[in-house]
């Protein structure tokens, strides 16, 4: 067996999960065959009294379906027929006559998380890479094993509904206190200890499982049919409200649930594999997985020579942005100096980090030794000779070139000649804040997105000058941060920034015209961005954009011939910034929800609004971004259209099931988005003026991706 060696241990078989020549174990046909061998073993000797399932990966116990597999797959019946015969397997694990325990340690994943809970008792290390989850929903799929059947059963609905409908990850700590595992021990003694528990089921009597703990609620909602057909209908309510039809995986899967509960759990595995054979074939699970893969595929970027390779980190600025670099960087293992002009500064920005951290103690998912030791990690300083050491230094400060440009210079003069200098801007020309800088060749952009913890996506800007080795380093530091990496050519507003200030400027074109504030926001929202245009220009922040507007990106539009629009500049004026000055597009009451400004509508015509056609006012501005982005490509700030589909996703939200604005344009069809780019160029002149490359797209019927 390719994937299995059983070793005894007196009655007890402990499996040894080993996919060779693999970093990790995943769940294969090949490995399924294997499995059904090794289960027909297990029952056949009689020697065998119970069995221990571990992995030799270190961190991995399996990582979940083998990706590519299933996207080799000719059909949504093949689909099918590949979770009845999971089904099938896991059914018969769980009926073995014979104890079977899930040693677990490091990622336990979709598949992986599916092949455990058809385990009879599960024992888990409380190492920091266990981790627990039924992804498949990010990637437009439902967990086509049983995990939709068993982790109802085992850990109560609202409980399993949470795991399933996010895909988010559970930590040991959580996981023991959901019902999901029934022991935690440290990592070295696990195996010792499964062998132990298995050995005590098969002598005495069988498993013994100590019951969930159920609340009074638990009790009310999950334990009678009415509490029940309430939980559910809440959930296709949320579900309904996010998803806006766009995504049909959450949908299905309540499906799956509600059918398992009302019919039996041989219906519920059923519609699971119908539902996997539904999803299989829908455009939305195909252009996530795509997604997926995309994202895997950035982690090979990562250099592994070692003039490539930094450990000391110095950050300049302990603002917002500052603290959340510093935070990322020393996670991922970097000594940070943390430089601010003030002590105070400093302090705020550790405040934030150790209260993130302190978020984290509390969900069991860092212990307090290690908050500690990444804390002594920073050293906070308002001296630039403490950045003598530094082999990468990051200054995210106020967005004026004048001071980005006067820092660059301090570094230079206190660091060494290999010291690559990192800008963190949105849209400042990184070729101009190296202007007069003595090594432009160390001289590069690190756009992050705010909140740095949380967003995944990081902008690397190379100029004309940047060497290969800081493209590299920047490169690295980002990957390893946690970091998507996408590196583009300078330009104004780079990439993301320039194809988002297309998409706002559209959206205010559109309240001129007439629109309302809600409908703009609520056409963009069914369209599949997570936020509206202009409630993402009040969270960006009005005054911010109106920066923009001045700078390098303004005039480029402006030498395009796009008519100059003040009315940014004036909302600025008037402080109405968005959420940090209480007004926006929104009111931001300090009790109270958010509501739509009427004042605001001074500037667009005043209070009366018409209703448009929404599907015009999603090409309006929707397309509008889209032919930015293949601006991009076509002038080469984009190396590729995976790239560009990758960075509008990840950055700035462009609906994830679409695949990003390229894919987009390959399903809508090249000449259809180009016959509606001209209807607009028609309509409101030269920003809708298409793409030359669209335009030889179309001609040649070609694809982007």
């Amino acid at each position: 067996m390719a994937y299995f060696t059983i070793q005894k241990h007196d009655d007890v078989a402990v499996v040894v999960l080993d996919q060779a020549n693999s970093p990790v174990n995943v769940l294969s046909a090949k490995m399924l065959d294997d499995f059904s061998n090794l289960m027909d073993t297990i029952e056949q000797d009689n020697d065998i009294k119970a069995a221990v399932l571990y992995s030799a990966k270190p961190d991995c116990w399996v990582a979940g379906a083998d990706i590519k597999e299933f996207m080799q797959m000719k059909s949504s019946e093949e689909a099918g027929e590949l979770s009845r015969g999971g089904n099938q397997l896991l059914t018969r694990l769980s009926k073995l006559n014979k104890p079977v325990i899930a040693a677990i340690n490091g990622a336990t994943l979709g598949g992986g998380m599916e092949l455990a809970l058809a385990c009879h008792y599960r024992i888990a290390s409380t190492d920091k890479k266990t981790v627990f989850g039924l992804p498949e929903v990010k990637l437009g799929l439902l967990p086509g094993g049983g995990g939709t059947q068993r982790s109802v059963k085992l850990v109560g609905l609202r409980n399993a509904l949470d795991m399933l409908l996010t895909g988010k990850n559970v930590y040991p700590f959580k996981a023991k206190k959901i019902g999901l595992v029934d022991e935690l021990i440290h990592k070295e003694g696990l195996l010792q200890a499964a062998i132990k528990t298995a050995r005590d089921f098969a002598n005495n009597g069988g498993v013994k499982r100590k019951p969930r703990k159920k609340g009074m609620l638990d009790k009310v909602l999950e334990g009678t049919p009415f509490g029940r057909n309430f939980v559910l209908k809440k959930a296709r309510q949320t579900v309904s409200a996010k998803t806006r039809g766009n995504y049909p995986a959450p949908l299905k899967i309540l499906d799956c649930v509600e059918i398992g509960l009302d019919s039996g759990f041989d219906a519920g595995l059923e519609a699971e594999s119908e539902g996997f054979a539904f999803l299989h074939g829908t455009d939305a699970c195909k252009n996530l997985i795509q997604l997926f893969l995309a994202m895997q595929d950035n982690k090979k970027l990562k250099s592994s020579a070692k003039t490539h390779q930094v450990e000391n980190i110095s950050m300049i600025g302990a603002g917002f942005m500052g603290a959340g670099i510093t935070e990322v960087s020393i996670k991922a293992g970097y000594d940070v100096v943390l430089k601010d002009i003030s002590l105070s500064g400093i302090g705020k920005a550790m405040k934030t980090i150790w209260s993130d951290f302190e978020g984290l103690v509390k969900r069991k998912a860092m212990g307090v030794v290690e908050r500690d030791q990444l804390l002594s990690k920073v050293k906070g300083t308002t001296y630039d000779k403490d950045l003598k050491n530094s082999e990468l230094v990051i200054e995210a400060v106020f967005e004026d070139i004048g001071l980005k440009q006067k820092i660059l210079a301090d570094v230079e003069s206190h660091c060494n000649s290999s010291t690559v200098f990192a800008t963190n801007t949105s849209s400042l020309p990184i070729t101009e804040i190296a202007e007069k800088s003595k090594h432009p060749a160390n001289v590069i952009g690190m756009h992050y997105f705010s909140p740095v913890p949380k967003m995944p996506l990081l902008e690397i800007i190379v100029t004309e000058k940047t060497s290969a080795r800081a493209k590299a380093i920047a490169t690295n530091v980002g990957l390893d941060q946690g970091k998507t990496v996408v590196v583009v050519k300078d330009g104004p507003g780079f990439y993301t920034t320039r194809i988002l200030s297309a998409l706002t400027h559209e959206a205010i074109q559109v309240l001129k015209q007439g629109a309302s504030i809600e409908d703009v926001d609520n056409a963009m929202k069914d369209w599949g961005f997570p936020v509206g245009p202009l409630a993402l220009l009040d969270e960006v922040g009005i005054d911010v954009a109106a920066h923009i507007a001045r700078g390098s990106l303004g005039e480029m539009f402006k030498e395009r011939g796009v008519e100059e629009d003040d009315t940014v500049q004036k909302l600025s004026e008037a402080k109405q910034f968005g959420r940090k000055s209480g007004k926006g597009f929104y009111s931001y009451p300090k009790n109270g929800r958010k509501s739509v400004n009427k004042e605001i509508y001074k500037y667009f015509g005043g209070e009366e609004r018409k209703e448009l056609d929404k599907k015009s006012i999603q090409n309006q501005i929707g397309l509008s971004m889209v032919n930015e982005a293949l601006l991009c490509l076509q002038e080469g700030i984009l190396s590729s259209a995976s790239d560009g589909n990758l960075a509008a996703i990840l950055g700035l939200g462009f609906p994830p099931f679409t695949g990003g604005p390229f894919s987009y344009v390959n399903a809508q069809g090249a000449s259809n988005i180009l016959a509606t780019l001209n209807d607009l160029h028609d309509k409101y002149g030269v920003r809708f003026k298409p793409a030359d490359i669209l335009v030889e797209h179309a001609k040649d019927n070609k694809s982007f991706v």
